[in-house]
């Protein structure tokens, strides 16, 4: 009750606002016109019309000319308005415009444009903005039309984007599908991570915000579209915020030891940029992703994980800082670089209650009983970590350039972990164990790019050459101290007790080198024949030691914990791919032939396998794009998957003893065969956006866990290839704004299916997982007063298995979520958040509804508001708690864990501003 009472308030607060100054109802008013060109009299197709509110210019409706240069608006409201015209090659045109009720229909009559043309000399040319524009599969949003708040940050203007939608996280989709890269001006800001330059660029320094699909450097240098894309985002800065400096700098304490400091300052000259970030707090704001690491690389199949939509609740506690440099300049006529240096230390605190339920028992007279882990874990890594990047493009002449993608990242992690667990098979209680373990460990990573393009007098012609080489080495050493009691079918209790010292080092040398050389056979078609040689080479050294009471001493060697061996993979791939490309499709299709040859040494037992393969990898791609931005994507790709090194290590892990995991070095690749279809459609007439996207894919040799539990009810883990794997995916996504009332509305159903081998007690267990989600959002800003959002979120998720139908679970997740912006009186401002999460269908104890409240009062201070004192309430209602299920091919866990509880924030921020000096 006293949730819906939250509710409620909440909603009143926004009616209460919208009343006071909300936007006025749509009207049957039509807004019609033609356009023409002034000399010829032809009509001007697809041209971008926009009405504007008279008073403010303030966005309302957009439309784009059809192919006799029509257009009209439909549902405009009785008022004032301006038509502003604009399209390539012509002058913009302003027009006045009255709907009334004696004329809801008014006609502009045929609008001859002129051509866009101006005499050399000081001349300045202002040229209005569609708010939308599109531009073949690049939509080019006007940062003017979507109004935000003072000082807010990029991520807040993101937010009112029509199809992009914002995570608490700060992770972000558009038109359903995920972005992973963010630019500014074109180049990388602080490398390739988003939050950097969503969360620390202000949004009244942005023009216009590109969304497109980049291909890889190779592939859009040679115009053969392979299928392998990132959802990018440019953010285009202002003309007149390109000279000056600005930034966002502030903090302040908190109650229970909670805090909160930010430091930004940035320095645009033009084509020079100088930032320098630092922050810290210890309120789950990390700044940055992976702690500043480099990016992960492709290690699995293109599929989506079991359990469909993955869990967006905290599971842990983060103190993070981070410091760090970005610089951007020309050097010269021939030379661009883009560098930037980032510090970072964070330590993470999961304090989790984990219940896990195994699809099957132990090999004891309990085996048809499942077997039931509980476990308490304290888990507290400190990471402290250093990251260069920098990309050189050098231009050599007009037709050859060299780009350079170096990086050096450093990293030293201190874990401190304790783990309390017990095993229960039936009504026996198998073995209770407690572990300690604590290690270091140090990375240095380097490596990076070498691209080569060269292009050639015949149009299309074009030769490129790709170095790509990642060189790293990993140390640590760890202590681990177990104390184990095992229980009998008497009830007899048996100790064992560890004390082990463990040393690794692992050193890993990969070089990829890729070459294509592209022949144009016509004017539409393309030939780009292409080879690439992998050389990859991992090592490993550990050797554990025991504990000798007598000499104090780790002296005694393990031999069955130590190891010493080398892996080496070399692969030789050519194919070719021929490409025809028309007006509105591309079409293409390759096959490559690949070779590799696999070699594993065990040096401490004088063995090695060898394994050489040799198979065929088909691809083909084919893409349509209408109008309306409307464009459909097929792609289908082969590739293999490698195991990795802790795969392949034959030793023994016994980080926790009771959960024990031994490498297989006969492991062979995964055959990956993967589907993918896309559909989206913007229409910039009714402001609607369609997204859809189709994933299959199979799974050959797939890399499994067999587990194996004894009669005491330790897990052995192993890795063994398997077939069967299959999944399929797919979700759409609907967005729809009502330009008239500043609200953009979003629909998103996804579902999610996985069928995945794995044995257990040698048995063949077959998983399969359902999901299936439905997602409802709206967010508006009625007016300079007031913005709100409503979220709502319903999943529900099985999972079922072969080995034990007993262990089969249904369960259901509903979320809801809420945020106000209000402008009060004397500069004064209230924010909230709420998010209310309803848990069915899991373990006792884990079936939870979680309610966690935010309240912000603020007063703003200075000219433009640049100054803001901040009194914030975290989880009002104190309620805040985490529970989170997982589910895999072996087990069904839920998880409960320590998250941040209520506290109070008091922060002042200032935001610089001042450009044209």
């Amino acid at each position: 009750m006293r949730l819906f009472f939250l509710l409620c308030l909440l909603v009143g607060l926004t009616a209460a606002g919208s009343r006071a100054q909300a936007p006025p109802p749509p009207g049957p008013g039509t807004v019609r016109g033609t356009l023409a060109d002034s000399a010829t009299g032809k009509a001007v197709r697809e041209a971008s019309v926009s009405l504007l509110l008279a008073h403010d210019s303030s966005y309302v409706a957009f439309g784009i000319t059809d192919g006799d240069g029509r257009f009209f608006l439909p549902k405009v409201p009785l008022g004032q308005y301006v038509v502003l015209v604009s399209t390539l090659g012509y002058r913009p045109r302003l027009l006045p415009v009255v709907v009334t009720a004696a004329q809801p229909t008014p006609d502009v009559g045929t609008l001859r444009l002129g051509p866009l043309s101006h005499q050399l000399g000081e001349v300045v040319v202002t040229q209005e903005r569609a708010p939308v524009d599109v531009h073949g599969d690049t939509l080019d949003f006007s940062a003017r039309a979507f109004k935000t708040q003072p000082n807010a940050a990029v991520e807040a203007l993101l937010k009112k984007l029509p199809g992009v939608e914002v995570a608490r996280d700060g992770s972000i989709r558009a038109q359903g599908q995920a972005v992973s890269r963010v630019l500014v001006d074109g180049k990388p800001f602080f490398g390739d991570d988003p939050k950097l330059a969503t969360r620390n660029l202000p949004a009244d320094i942005i023009d216009r915000v590109q969304l497109y699909d980049q291909q890889h450097d190779q592939a859009a240098f040679s115009g053969i579209d392979d299928g392998n894309r990132q959802r990018t985002i440019n953010l285009v800065t202002k003309r007149d915020k390109r000279k000056g400096w600005f930034g966002a700098n502030g903090g302040g304490p908190g109650t229970t030891g909670r805090y909160q400091a930010k430091l930004g300052l940035n320095r645009f000259d033009n084509g020079r940029q100088i930032s320098v970030l630092a922050q810290a707090n210890n309120v789950n704001e990390p700044g940055i992703s992976n702690n500043g690491g480099p990016a992960l690389g492709d290690s699995g199949p293109d599929t989506q994980a079991p359990g469909g939509q993955p869990e967006t609740q905290p599971t842990s506690i983060t103190e993070a800082g981070e410091a760090g440099a970005n610089y951007r300049d020309a050097w010269g006529k021939h030379a661009e670089v883009a560098t930037s240096y980032l510090a970072s230390r964070a330590t993470v605190t999961t304090d989790q209650l984990i219940r896990r339920e195994n699809v099957a028992g132990t090999t004891g007279p309990e085996a048809s009983a499942p077997l039931i882990i509980t476990q308490r874990l304290l888990d507290r890594p400190t990471t402290t970590g250093h990251r260069f990047n920098l990309r050189l493009d050098y231009f050599l002449d007009s037709l050859t350039s060299l780009r350079l993608t170096p990086y050096v990242w450093q990293q030293t992690t201190d874990l401190t972990r304790r783990n309390q667990q017990e095993s229960t098979s039936g009504l026996r209680l198998l073995n209770q164990g407690q572990n300690q373990y604590d290690a270091t460990f140090n990375s240095l990573n380097g490596g990076g790019n070498a691209l080569l393009m060269r292009k050639f007098a015949r149009l299309g012609r074009s030769f490129s050459a790709n170095l790509n080489s990642t060189l790293s080495y990993t140390d640590g050493t760890a202590y681990n101290r177990a104390t184990n009691t095992f229980f009998d079918t008497l009830g007899t209790a048996s100790t064992q007790v560890l004390n082990q010292r463990t040393e690794q080092a692992t050193p890993v040398h990969n070089h990829v080198l890729s070459l294509a050389y592209t022949e144009p056979l016509s004017l539409r078609t393309k030939l780009d024949i292409h080879y690439t040689g992998t050389d990859a080479r991992t090592s490993s050294q550990r050797r554990t030691t025991d504990f000798t009471e007598a000499t104090g001493q780790y002296d005694r060697p393990n031999p069955g914990l130590s190891n010493q061996f080398v892996s080496q993979y070399q692969a030789h791939r050519a194919g070719a791919t021929l490409q025809k490309k028309r007006l509105h499709y591309t079409i293409g299709v390759g096959l490559d032939a690949l070779r590799g040859d696999l070699a594993v040494h065990n040096e401490t037992a004088d063995t090695t396998i060898r394994r050489r393969f040799t198979t065929l990898l088909p691809n083909a791609t084919f893409s349509y794009t209408g109008r309306h931005s409307r464009t459909v994507r097929l792609t289908y790709r082969t590739r293999l998957g490698l195991p990795t090194a802790t795969q392949l290590q034959p030793v023994r892990d016994n980080a926790n003893p009771l959960s024990v995991y031994v490498g297989n070095p006969s492991l062979r690749p995964e055959y990956v065969q993967s589907l993918a279809a896309t559909y989206s459609q913007f229409d910039a007439a009714t402001q609607r956006s369609v997204f859809g996207q189709l994933n299959g894919s199979r799974v050959d040799h797939r890399i499994v866990s067999a587990t194996a539990f004894s009669p005491a009810g330790v897990q052995t883990t192993r890795p063994v290839n398997a077939d069967g794997y299959y999944s399929l995916s797919g979700f759409l996504a609907l967005g729809q704004r009502l330009a008239t009332h500043k609200i953009n509305l979003s629909l998103t159903t996804n579902a999610a299916f996985v069928q995945s081998p794995s044995f257990v007690n040698g048995a063949l267990n077959t998983g399969r997982t359902w999901s299936l989600g439905q997602d409802a959002g709206i967010n508006s800003a009625f007016n300079d007063e007031l913005e709100f959002g409503l979220n709502a979120n319903l999943t529900y998720q099985t999972a079922t298995y072969s080995r034990l139908p007993a262990q089969n679970a249904a369960y259901l997740t509903q979320t809801l979520s809420a945020n106000v912006f209000y402008q009060l009186p004397a500069r004064f401002v209230v924010t909230s958040d709420l998010w209310l999460n309803n848990n069915t269908g899991r373990a006792a104890g884990f079936n939870q509804r979680i309610a966690l409240w935010n309240v912000a009062l603020a007063r703003q201070f200075f000219a433009n508001k640049q100054g803001e004192l901040k009194l914030q309430v975290y989880d009002l209602l104190h309620q805040n708690r985490s529970v989170v299920r997982n589910t895999t091919e072996t087990y069904v866990e839920d998880v409960r864990s320590r998250v941040l509880q209520q506290y109070f924030l008091l922060s002042f921020t200032y935001n610089l501003r001042q450009f044209g000096k």
